[in-house]
C-alpha cells in the first residue's frame, strides 16, 4: 500500500476539532455531516492500524474542543494547580480518543469487507456513541444527533431517538462523499441516495406528528435560581440564613405558581437534618394546594444520596441512579483520595440510587424525576418517563463555570422532552433553568450566572412516543444485521485484492 499522505492526518485532527461547533452554543448543525464525510475521507483506503491512528486525530480534536470544560471543574472548582489542571485534562480528553481510535480501526477494517463501507462508516459511528453509553459507566456527551433539535430533521427523535438523529446526519456525510465517488462505486451511492431521500422525507414529514397528548390543566410552575457560589453554600455562619431565605422564598413564589421548584441540592443540609423545617414549609407556605419539589441530600446509613424530595400537595423521594465519575463518586478511591483536593470533595462519595423507583407525584400528576447528568442518558430518560406527565431535571452546573458545558447540557435536556413528546421543567443553581415543550421549544428561560425565579405555565402530556416505548435497541439490531449482511465473503475479498 502507498504511503498515506501526511494531510489526512491533519484533516482527521481538524474535523474533530470542529465538529463540537456543530451543537451548543454554536449550532451550525450542517458542520456535523461534514466532519463526519472529511473523516470518512482520510480512512479511505487505510489499513487497520493506520485507521486507528486517524481515530486518535480526530477523538484529539474532538474532546480538546468539545470537553474543554473539564479544565474548568478541575481547575476552579477542584483546586488542582493550572499545569496540573491541563494534564488531567488532557489525560481525560485523550483517554476518550482511544474509542475514537478502535472506531477508526473498525471503519478501515470494513472499508475493504464491506460491499457499503461508506454506508458501514456511518453505522459504525452511531455504534461507538452507543458504546459511549454504557461503558465505564457511560460518558454520553456531544452525540451528533443533537443537532437536529431545531432542524427540520427533529422528526426522527421522537421515533428513533438521539442515535437515529446521529445516523441521519452521518449518511448526509458519508453519502455526500459517496456522491462525490459515484464514478467509483455506482452501487453505493445509487443505494445512499435512496436511503436519504426516504429518510428525508420520513423526518420532515413527521416533525408534525403529536405522539403524545394534553392531559388534565395547564400546571403554573415557579423554578427558582439561586446562584449561590460553593463555597457560600456549605459555609456553616451562613446556615441560617439560607434557610431563612429559602423559607420567604417558598411564600412568594406560591403566590403565582402550583408547583414551586428548587434545583439540585438547593438546601444546605440532608434531609434527616431538615425534616421539621421542610414539614413547617409544607405547613405554612404550601398549604393544601401548593407543592414543591427540592433537590437534597439523603443520607441512610451507610449511604449517601443525591436526592428529589416532593412535599406539600406532592409526595415521593428519588435517589439519584446515574452518578458522575470523580464528581458523586471516586472510581480507583484508594489511589485518588488525597492527590488533589478534587477528589476529596464531600459531593464525591454518593451511593447510586436503586433501579426501581416510583416516579414524583405532585398535583394530582406524574413526574418523571432525572438529576443532573441523567437527563444525557436517552434510553434511560426514556425508561424514566414511561409513567409520567412530564420531566422534571434539577442541576447544579456551577462546576462547568463560564464555559460551553451549560450550554452542552441545556440542549441534551430539551432533546430528552423532544424525544418523549413530555414537557420538562430545568432547575439550576446558576443556570440554564427553564420550561421546555413537549418538541423541544424553550418556552422560558432564566438568565445565566443570576439569582432569579422563572415562572412558566406547561401543558402535562400523556401517550408514548416510538422511541419511549422501543428505545434505541431497534435501531442498533437494524444496523447490526446491515452491517453483518454487507460483508463480502473472505474468497470474495481476496479474488478483489
Amino acid at each position: 500500500m502507498a504511503k498515506l499522505p501526511r494531510h489526512r492526518f491533519f484533516v482527521a485532527l481538524l474535523a474533530g476539532g470542529l465538529f463540537p461547533l456543530g451543537l451548543a452554543p454554536f449550532d451550525l448543525w450542517w458542520l456535523i455531516p461534514v466532519c463526519i464525510g472529511l473523516f470518512a475521507y482520510t480512512l479511505s483506503g487505510t489499513s487497520t492500524r493506520t485507521g486507528a491512528i486517524l481515530g486518535a486525530c480526530f477523538g484529539a480534536g474532538f474532546w480538546l474542543i468539545g470537553a474543554s470544560w473539564v479544565y474548568v471543574s478541575i481547575h476552579e472548582f477542584g483546586g488542582a494547580s493550572a499545569p496540573l489542571a491541563t494534564a488531567l485534562t488532557l489525560l481525560f480528553c485523550l483517554g476518550l480518543a482511544l474509542l475514537h481510535s478502535a472506531q477508526g480501526a473498525m471503519s478501515s477494517w470494513l472499508g475493504s469487507r464491506h460491499r457499503f463501507p461508506l454506508i458501514a462508516i456511518a453505522m459504525v459511528w452511531v455504534g461507538f456513541e452507543w458504546i459511549r453509553s454504557w461503558l465505564l459507566t457511560g460518558f454520553p456527551w456531544l452525540y451528533a444527533g443533537y443537532a437536529v433539535l431545531e432542524t427540520p430533521l427533529s422528526g426522527v427523535a421522537p421515533i428513533v431517538g438521539v442515535f437515529g438523529g446521529s445516523l441521519l446526519l452521518a449518511l448526509l456525510g458519508t453519502g455526500t462523499l459517496a456522491l462525490l465517488r459515484n464514478r467509483q462505486r455506482p452501487k453505493e451511492a445509487a443505494l445512499w441516495s435512496g436511503l436519504a431521500v426516504l429518510a428525508l422525507a420520513l423526518s420532515i414529514s413527521m416533525r408534525d406528528i403529536q405522539w403524545t397528548q394534553p392531559v388534565g390543566t395547564s400546571l403554573r410552575s415557579a423554578i427558582h435560581q439561586p446562584n449561590i457560589s460553593l463555597r457560600d453554600k456549605w459555609d456553616s455562619r451562613q446556615f441560617v440564613a439560607q434557610l431563612e431565605q429559602f423559607a420567604a422564598l417558598a411564600d412568594v413564589m406560591a403566590v403565582d405558581a402550583d408547583l414551586l421548584i428548587w434545583p439540585e441540592t438547593a438546601l444546605p443540609g440532608d434531609r434527616a437534618l431538615l425534616s421539621g423545617y421542610l414539614d413547617q414549609i409544607a405547613q405554612q407556605s404550601l398549604g393544601a394546594d401548593k407543592a414543591l419539589i427540592t433537590g437534597i441530600l439523603s443520607r441512610e446509613y451507610p449511604k449517601n444520596y443525591n436526592s428529589l424530595l416532593s412535599i406539600g400537595s406532592g409526595s415521593g423521594l428519588y435517589h439519584k441512579q446515574k452518578l458522575v465519575p470523580f464528581g458523586e463518586f471516586v472510581p480507583f478511591e484508594d489511589w485518588l483520595r488525597g492527590l488533589i483536593l478534587f477528589f476529596d470533595l464531600p459531593s464525591s462519595s454518593f451511593s447510586a440510587g436503586p433501579s426501581q423507583q416510583a416516579p414524583l407525584q405532585a398535583l394530582g400528576y406524574s413526574i418523571a424525576p432525572l438529576i443532573c447528568y441523567e437527563v444525557v442518558y436517552p434510553d434511560f430518560a426514556a425508561a424514566q418517563s414511561q409513567d409520567s406527565d412530564f420531566l422534571l431535571t434539577v442541576s447544579n452546573d456551577i462546576w462547568f463555570g463560564h464555559s460551553i458545558g451549560p450550554l452542552q447540557h441545556f440542549q441534551m435536556a430539551r432533546f430528552r422532552a423532544l424525544e418523549t413528546g413530555r414537557p420538562l421543567l430545568r432547575g439550576t443553581n446558576n443556570g440554564i433553568s427553564a420550561a421546555v415543550d413537549f418538541d423541544g421549544r424553550v418556552i422560558a428561560q432564566a438568565p445565566q450566572f443570576s439569582q432569579a425565579t422563572l415562572f412558566a405555565e406547561i401543558q402535562p402530556r400523556r401517550g408514548t412516543t416510538p422511541f419511549q416505548r422501543f428505545g434505541s435497541t431497534p435501531l442498533l439490531v437494524l444496523m447490526a444485521l446491515f452491517l453483518t449482511l454487507g460483508c463480502r465473503p473472505a474468497q470474495h475479498r481476496s479474488s478483489q485484492s
